[in-house]
């Protein structure tokens, strides 16, 4: 079946990985036990949850600022667009700080869904929202990330699930992906392998 959509995880996957997501919770007062941070954050009361946002701003804006594009990636997206394949990001960030990583790198996506727009990953609900503004069905979308999240998000919408390898439990996420990667642009073979089946 040929894929007509690719949704890209954004900070490990399109950008090299940046946040210390250990450092931003110690910022914050949380442990791992507390959970991620986004579901941790929900559950606080409104005084500390304003103060707990300005440390998770500040990290986010940093990551814009700083941001570098993982090898390959420009390329990839631009060859994804010669075959006329659908961009979609889907973060756990804001929808507008995808966009402007999107501008400092001069990047064009189709669209984007943060954690704004409805339940984060690893819910489905994002993969299938954006395979909806695609006219896509999920067997023809590539689910690309470099997180347990992003394979989790891409196997509950029945979507074709990539780990880009290169977080450090990379190896123990793999298992539940359909394909291990090692640089981004191979996903470009994964299209041309799905299209001959």
């Amino acid at each position: 079946m040929s894929i007509i959509a690719v949704i890209f995880d954004l900070d490990g996957t399109i950008t090299r990985p940046y946040f210390d997501f250990d450092m931003i919770r110690a910022e914050m007062g949380l442990t791992r036990q507390d959970g991620p941070v986004w579901e941790a954050m929900l559950k606080m009361p409104p005084d500390r949850l304003k103060k707990v946002q300005q440390i998770l701003d500040y990290h986010e804006q940093k990551a814009i600022d700083e941001s570098e594009l993982n090898t390959g990636a420009k390329e990839t997206l631009e060859s994804l667009r010669e075959k006329q394949i659908k961009i979609g990001i889907l973060t756990r960030n804001k929808a507008q700080n995808a966009w402007a990583v999107s501008q400092k790198h001069n990047l064009i996506f189709d669209e984007v869904l943060g954690r704004e727009d409805g339940p984060v990953k690893p819910d489905a609900f994002g993969i299938l929202e954006l395979c909806r503004r695609f006219g896509a069905e999920p067997q023809e979308t590539l689910m690309v990330g470099d997180y347990l999240f992003d394979i989790e998000c891409g196997m509950a919408a029945k979507a074709v699930t990539v780990l880009l390898a290169n977080h450090p439990q990379a190896d123990e996420f793999a298992i539940h992906a359909d394909y291990k990667i090692d640089r981004i642009t191979q996903i470009l073979e994964i299209i041309e392998e799905k299209k001959n089946e």
